[in-house]
């Protein structure tokens, strides 16, 4: 099929390259003009692992181009995604300025030749469905009215389920799709669209392998407003698992259990599962906070007041904090004393750092005139470029991080800090302090290296011999995958 993708973002970049390497002929545009130059050379704008390759592969397949300009494509097009950003305003409600633009300029580029349908892959407010309608037949009105009847199209809402890191896989091999769609004729277009991600009639590209089990993905079928509220509502189911866990690891360490015990105990149970139940420094980036944010100023326009989603928003800020409380616990005044950080990203494998827990906590340890050093494998640029007015010291190793300092926090949990050499880095620091904020180390390899060590729900009383060991911690590890 033919299909147009607007917004060169996480989002847009990935459905776009996928789509055409399972053989659909892509366009994605953007208004940046540098992003679509660095794409049309074949390099991706995000980090986003093996986005680079998969671009490459796709060209070969069903094609894929990058573009500043739209008309050409939207009318050739049989597909139009919309996935461009929906920032949140300070009200708390989500800013639709580049969906409606990008919903106008779409019924502008439309003609009778052909039916289409344009598709929501943005987060986007309950009710955007209609608007989008609305919007594009303003733009067909614009250019064509004399057209207006002649010209067909549908809307549906396609949410996206993409963590940053793994969207890849999270596309190629879904939980589930779901089409929200208000006639037969959209929703048989999307279903021939998705068919061989359904039946995963395709050969996996070598570097996002199939997972073992992986079977044939069912396609939900509902209403726009149940599909955007699917969305809304699995963000911030997943936002308070997060937020369960760090509420249990808190009572835990006040009790002398052991969180990441109680966490892979509680996660055995089917009804439960084990996955976002790792206790850390809370939850970051551009989707959780912004959706659960979006979905109570909708609930709020409707008369009413979700406590529970409040809570969760409450419960992660205090969480960052609880790393300040655990420095000062060991170091009692941070004025003029050197933290480090280990990791800028709000989570592994991606370099976005909006909302990082990172950020947060350098924030706050600044106001406390501690000076503040951070290092990560691949978010340096992005907190330079994004945030200029930190002040902060980005350091270009471990070695470098760790050096004089008074304290070092682990804020990501990044696969190659699992092997670093903590003995070295203990050696180059003024004292051995580390606040384990993912709790990547077990508390047993921190101590023989000579850290005063403390990690999230873990208990500052002798443990047990074998407490804790390595399946537990393996248990506990898996927990956020």
């Amino acid at each position: 099929m033919r299909v147009t993708v607007i917004g060169t973002g996480y989002v847009g970049t990935v459905t776009g390259a996928c789509l055409a390497y399972l053989g659909h002929r892509v366009t994605c545009v953007d208004t940046d003009q540098s992003k679509i130059a660095r794409l049309q050379r074949g390099e991706s704008p995000i980090y986003e692992p093996y986005l680079n390759e998969l671009i490459a592969l796709a060209a070969t397949r069903g094609g894929i181009d990058f573009s500043v300009s739209l008309e050409p494509a939207a009318t050739e097009s049989e597909v139009i995604f919309i996935a461009v950003g929906t920032p949140p305003l300070p009200s708390g409600e989500a800013n639709l300025t580049y969906l409606e633009a990008a919903a106008r300029a779409i019924g502008s580029a439309m003609d009778p030749s052909h039916f289409r349908v344009v598709v929501n892959k943005s987060t986007v407010p309950v009710g955007s469905g209609n608007l989008v309608e609305a919007l594009v037949r303003d733009g067909i009105m614009e250019s064509r009215p004399q057209q207006r009847h002649a010209i067909k199209f549908g809307v549906a809402s396609n949410p996206e389920f993409l963590r940053e890191g793994c969207a890849i896989s999270d596309s190629l091999y879904p939980d589930r799709i779901v089409v929200g769609a208000a006639d037969e004729r959209t929703l048989a277009t999307m279903r021939e669209l998705y068919l061989p991600l359904v039946t995963q009639a395709f050969e996996s590209p070598a570097g996002v392998p199939r997972p073992a089990g992986q079977g044939i993905v069912s396609l939900l079928a509902t209403s726009l407003t149940s599909a955007e509220m699917i969305k809304y509502s699995a963000n911030a189911f997943l936002a308070l698992k997060i937020g369960f866990a760090n509420e249990m690891a808190n009572i835990c360490e006040r009790v002398g259990a052991e969180a990441t015990a109680v966490m892979a105990g509680i996660g055995l149970d089917t009804r439960i599962g084990s996955r976002f139940l790792n206790p850390g420094v809370g939850w970051g980036g551009s989707c959780f906070g912004k959706d659960i944010h979006a979905l109570l100023h909708t609930a709020h326009e409707y008369g009413y007041d979700s406590k529970l989603l409040r809570a969760s928003i409450e419960v992660n800020a205090a969480q960052r904090l609880m790393v300040i409380q655990k420095l000062q616990e060991k170091l009692f005044i941070l004025k003029g004393r050197t933290i480090g950080l280990l990791g800028l990203a709000f989570k592994p494998d991606t370099d976005d750092i909006r909302d990082a827990p990172s950020l947060h906590i350098a924030e706050r340890l600044l106001q406390m005139d501690a000076r503040v050093k951070a290092y990560d494998p691949v978010a340096i640029e992005a907190c330079r470029q994004q945030r200029p007015d930190l002040k902060i010291r980005l350091c270009d190793s471990p070695e470098e991080l760790a050096e004089d300092c008074d304290a070092l926090v682990v804020v990501t949990e990044w696969q190659q800090f699992r092997t670093l050499d903590l003995v070295r880095l203990g050696s180059l620091m003024h004292t051995r302090i580390l606040v384990d904020g993912r709790n990547l180390f077990l508390p047993e390899e921190a101590l023989a290296a000579g850290f005063d060590y403390t990690g999230i729900g873990r208990s500052s009383r002798p443990r047990a011999a074998g407490a804790n060991g390595p399946a537990g911690a393996a248990a506990a590890a898996e927990t956020e995958r």
